[in-house]
């Protein structure tokens, strides 16, 4: 049996608004992705019909309906389902350009690459114009990932999406990278570890993806479950971030951006609290951090003063939250 070349994994979950838009432009794609992999992930929206009505469209797309686990969960299926030599991902709110993964696979073949970036784009539904990811990156030679990494770090400005790569399905595999269930914002954790690991990667200055930035209004109740879980997830993002900032002892500059990248971060879970509509909730999260010696965890990883003073703000927080008991 012949080896596809492209296959693209989606999982889907209740976007019936934006879900034909990312089927066109799946479907407009020059050429054709040989797989696509629907993961529908217990949608109780449209979503099952829309995908029925684009199947005709779509003769390589092949869905896999599974209960509702979370987009790693999602994703996982995807890449055990997986075929191809070369492996994208999508998200189903977002939407491609027709000549998305085109020049990505060439320079794919043509470097022996274990990953090709390339660029994406903000899209805020008329709300605003549309602007690139990367306004500041240039295409690049092939190197390591590691030093794509270290130079995106050192600009400040990484963004953490799956979709923003063309993966060779034989470094996956090697490696058995996956994502964790139930995280939210698991791309943190995955695009440090594969640029880590990946030997040759190449950046296209190409806008491949356009990211949808829809506006959302949670309820209050919507809000808190939502904080509570990027709280939690942001934690482990946190601890398994110092764990591979440890693992490149033999490169400080890397591990101290890394150990910046982290706390930077983990810092943002305070403005989470800081926002959450349960006071007590808030309250209690923030004395577990400080019991469970995460602000001592920040504190090693920290660099330089601003990262400090902020920790020693937050724990003079915790201890006046545990003093007021």
């Amino acid at each position: 049996m012949s080896v596809p070349t492209l296959s693209i994994v989606m999982p889907v979950y209740n976007v019936a608004p934006y879900l034909p838009r990312c089927l066109e432009s799946l479907a407009a794609l020059n050429p054709p992705a040989d797989e696509i992999i629907v993961v529908d992930d217990g949608s109780t929206d449209d979503c099952p019909r829309i995908l029925a009505e684009f199947a005709p469209r779509l003769p390589q797309m092949r869905v896999i309906r599974q209960e509702n686990g979370g987009l790693s969960a999602a994703r996982n299926t995807g890449l055990d389902a997986a075929r191809g030599k070369y492996l994208a991902f999508v998200d189903s709110d977002d939407f491609v350009e027709p000549d998305a993964y085109a020049e990505a696979t060439r320079s794919a073949e043509e470097g022996r690459l274990d990953i090709t970036l390339f660029n994406a784009r903000y899209h805020y539904e008329g709300r605003q114009p549309d602007a690139p990811v990367y306004a500041d990156a240039a295409a690049t030679e092939i190197i390591p990932g590691r030093e794509w990494l270290r130079r995106r770090l050192r600009a400040g400005r990484f963004l953490h999406m799956v979709w923003m790569h063309l993966y060779r399905r034989d470094f996956i595999e090697a490696h058995r990278f996956r994502f964790i269930p139930r995280l939210i914002h698991e791309d943190v954790i995955w695009t440090t570890e594969v640029l880590l690991a990946a030997k040759r990667v190449r950046y296209l200055d190409h806008v491949a993806v356009n990211y949808r930035i829809p506006v959302r209004r949670p309820t209050p109740e919507q809000r808190q479950r939502q904080l509570e879980a990027i709280v939690a997830s942001s934690v482990t993002n946190a601890c398994t971030l110092a764990d591979f900032a440890r693992g490149v002892d033999g490169d400080p500059e890397l591990r101290r951006l890394l150990d910046a990248q982290l706390v930077d971060g983990a810092l943002s879970i305070f403005h989470k609290l800081e926002h959450m509509p349960e006071r007590a909730v808030a309250r209690s999260l923030l004395l577990k951090l400080k019991r469970e010696g995460f602000l001592g965890l920040l504190w090693r990883h920290a660099a330089g003063f601003a990262q400090h003073r902020r920790i020693a703000r937050h724990w003079l927080r915790s201890w006046l939250a545990g003093a007021g008991k």
